[in-house]
């Protein structure tokens, strides 16, 4: 039998966190993201380029910039959760009305290939259940890992962008 403690402290290497921000230095508050996720024990191993798409649902609002990152982690997935939820903060997001506009908006993708369905106790839902349709993720993520597949539909990710409407595929763009 494995030691809990020497469960907790494994790394962790197949995670992919999606980082968009639709206000202000959009650039910069994506970078600010990715030092801070650094500074609290994170290793970035691999990081997309930038995408532009417009806003969703609301198409008149500030377009979003994204990027998909892969990190290493010994964080378990509730700690990186509260971590991402704190780095939006610091970084300005208010959490008021959804959709609306954000500095800093980070994602847990993919932890490692679990699956967790949201509960009483925690909202978290893994792999992040809109993923197979966002644009924004599926091209970003195709970028830094090209062989990965959803961990619940086991559909690879050129398939799951051969899935996406025409207009996502024309609506994105790679800077």
């Amino acid at each position: 039998m494995i030691k809990p403690d020497i469960l907790e402290n494994q790394v962790r290497k197949d995670i992919f966190l999606g980082i968009g921000s639709n206000l202000g230095n959009k650039k910069l508050n994506i970078e600010f993201a990715k030092f801070l996720l650094q500074s609290n024990g994170a290793i970035i191993s691999n990081c997309s380029s930038y995408y532009i798409t417009p806003s969703w649902p609301d198409a008149k609002k500030p377009k979003f910039l994204n990027v998909v990152v892969k990190i290493e982690t010994k964080l378990l997935v509730d700690d990186l959760l509260k971590l991402c939820n704190v780095i939006e903060k610091q970084l300005g997001r208010k959490r008021i009305v959804k959709n609306e506009p954000r500095t800093c908006d980070i994602d847990i993708i993919d932890y490692d290939r679990l699956i967790v369905k949201s509960d009483n106790t925690s909202k978290l839902t893994l792999p992040h259940p809109k993923l197979s349709s966002r644009n924004f993720v599926l091209l970003p993520l195709f970028e830094i890992s090209k062989n990965w597949i959803h961990p619940k539909s086991k559909i690879n990710i050129a398939n799951l962008i051969n899935l996406l409407k025409e207009k996502d595929l024309t609506t994105i763009k790679k800077i």
